[in-house]
Parts: C-alpha cells; structure tokens; sequence
C-alpha cells in the first residue's frame, strides 16, 4: 500500500507498511485444553494423599449414570474401602427451619479449629421435584467453606432417595479413604431420608426448635426413635427460657421409649447456632455415645449390619434398574399396563408375566 506521508518533502515522517497477513490467533499460544482422562490407580493416589480436587471428581464420577464412568468409579471404590472406616459419622435431620445448616456451620467450624477434618455430604431426594440441593445453601456457610480442613458436596441436583443415597454411602468411603475424620451427612427434612442416613451413620441427631406449638408433635415418633440424641437449636434471646422447658420435655418423652439396641440413653441439649453456645455440648454427646458404644461392642457391630444392608440395598436396585431398563420388557410394560387398564388382565397376572419373561431374556 503506498503512503504518500513517506515522500522525501515529509521530513521526519515515516509511516510503516505494517503486518502483512496478520494471524488470527497468538502463533505462541498452546491450546491442549483436551479433556485429561485418569486410571481409577490415579483416582485412588490422589485421594489417598488429600487431594481435593481429584476427590471431587471421583465423586462427581460416582453420582455419574454413564457406564463408563460408573465402571471407573467402582474401581474406585473397591481400591478406597480398605482405607475407609476411621471416621466418627454423625447424621443430622430436622423439621424445615430447625438451623441445620447454621448448626453444621458452627459445629463444623469449631471441629475444624480443634484440628478436625470435616466433610459434610447430604442426602436430597426432593431434589427430583425442586431441581434443586440442600446444600445450594451451602453458600450459605460462609466461615466453613473457606475452612482448609473441611470438604462441602452437595447431594446431585436429582436422582431418586435410593439413589441418592447409595452415592452419599460411597462418597463416604472416598472422605474417609482422604484422611477425613469427621462425616456429617445432612438430610432435607422428615421422611424417608432419615432412614437412608440413619443406615449409614453412626450417631444420628435430631435437631429441633422451639416456638414451633407443641414441640413434641412437630416431628414423627419414628424419627425420634431413630435419634441417638436431640440438640433444641435457637436456644437464644428471648427464647432461652423455652428451649430449656423442652429440653425438660423431650427428656421425659425419650425415657417412655422402649431401651435401645445399643444400651444408650438417648437425652437432650440446647444450643445456639448463632451465638454459639452449647454447641460443643451437642459434640460431647457425640462423643460419649461412640465411646460408649465402642466399649460395649455395639459400634462395630453396626457397622456391619449397615454394610450388609447395603449390599441388599445395591442388589435391589441393580435388580430393579435391569427390568425397567430392558429395552424387550419396556415395550412389553406398555402393552401390559393397557390391558391391565381395559381390565382384560389382572395386575398380579400382568406382573408374574412380565417378571417370567424377564427371566426369560436373561437366562
């Protein structure tokens, strides 16, 4: 291109011709942004040595349904279980509004600061209906998530309680395989879920609140049979004098229940997520359970009941996910329901079909 600006009557003037084919992106830069597959022995390395970010992903491997992923993280798995174990596991459940998260935040932080390393998992099955987790609030846990020694996952963002649940029990063997001490798994409220987290944790809390009606009618009688102890939360201001009368109530309901299995007395405390007071009061009580239990014989023996029911528990589903998953039986389901429906068949006979058929197809 020529530059009138650069005849000999310009003086000092020069305009350069520039660069010629200019390159649409920096020659320099390397770009191998390909996604970077591990060995489940690579999984297995860096978790045993505290590496969080390969632990996260082995868990998101885990709550994966891809079959390549699932067989990775059973490898996993089995490679982890011999280093799992070590942990005191405290689930927590309470009515909507009891604090849970508050309280995990406080607690957690204050085991954290004793040296403890803490991960807190959750089991979620509303999550199908809300499209959403419990432990989103996690942003809520400011002071805890900033904690080096602590690990926050959420439960996946939906899935079914028997699933969910099986991830939240396998999450459990790669924390503990990490180096953590300390699991708490959180559940979303009363229901079913507290009895998936009750099959997978050693000390089993009950949070409540006062302020509420009548205290003792807020929550079902299964999940204060299920409670190892109860912590009556918001236990502050002008709320004091309640919190302390229904610790007196709930002391008096759990002695009409009948003695439990581990010999323990169930009891109560009060605390204050917020002032955070009487909150170590809630871990000493943890604490003295797995002593006592321990002592007696009834902590290991728990443990292996859990793990055989989770073993049936894998075996169901496994059963039930290949009959509705089978490509053969789910034309079939479609065709049986109908005439169930016209009523040409009966649904007994229409089910004792199916499962004939099914048997059938994998013999």
């Amino acid at each position: 291109m020529h530059h009138p600006e650069n005849d000999k009557q310009y003086k000092g003037l020069v305009v350069n011709e520039g660069v010629k084919n200019l390159p649409q992106v920096n020659p320099y830069a390397r770009f191998s942004r390909q996604k970077q597959t591990l060995t489940a022995h690579e999984y297995v390395e860096g978790i045993l040595r505290g590496d969080i970010t390969l632990l996260g992903k082995a868990v998101t491997l885990i709550e994966s349904n891809l079959p390549q992923d699932q067989a990775i993280a059973q490898q996993v798995i089995e490679q982890c279980l011999p280093y799992s174990g070590n942990s005191i596991r405290l689930g927590i459940t309470g009515v909507p509004g009891a604090g849970k998260s508050t309280f995990i935040e406080a607690l957690g932080t204050q085991l954290c600061h004793q040296g403890k390393h803490l991960a807190v998992l959750a089991i979620d099955p509303s999550s199908e209906r809300s499209k959403g987790s419990i432990l989103g609030d996690k942003t809520r846990m400011n002071e805890l998530s900033v904690e080096a020694n602590a690990f926050i996952r959420p439960s996946p963002s939906a899935g079914s309680l028997g699933g969910v649940a099986r991830k939240t029990r396998e999450t459990i063997v790669l924390c503990e395989a990490a180096g953590f001490d300390t699991i708490m798994v959180e559940t979303v409220g009363v229901g079913q879920s507290e009895t998936a987290a009750h099959s997978m944790v050693d000390f089993f809390l009950l949070l409540q609140v006062t302020g509420t009606g009548d205290e003792l009618q807020g929550i079902k009688r299964g999940i204060m049979e299920m409670a190892d102890g109860i912590a009556i939360n918001k236990c502050d201001g002008n709320n004091i004098e309640r919190a302390q009368a229904a610790r007196v109530s709930f002391k008096n309901a759990l002695a009409l229940f009948p003695p439990t299995e581990s010999g323990w007395q169930p009891y109560a405390e009060t605390c204050s997520s917020v002032d955070k007071t009487g909150i170590l009061k809630v871990w000493k009580m943890v604490e003295d359970y797995i002593r006592f239990t321990r002592e007696n014989g009834y902590f290991d023996r728990r443990r292996t009941q859990q793990a055989k029911y989770w073993m049936y528990e894998t075996i169901n589903s496994a059963l039930l996910n290949g009959f509705y998953q089978h490509p053969q039986i789910e034309q079939r389901l479609l065709e049986m329901e109908k005439q169930v429906l016209d009523n040409k068949i009966s649904s007994f006979v229409a089910a004792h079909q199916l499962l004939q058929e099914y048997a059938r197809y994998n013999h």
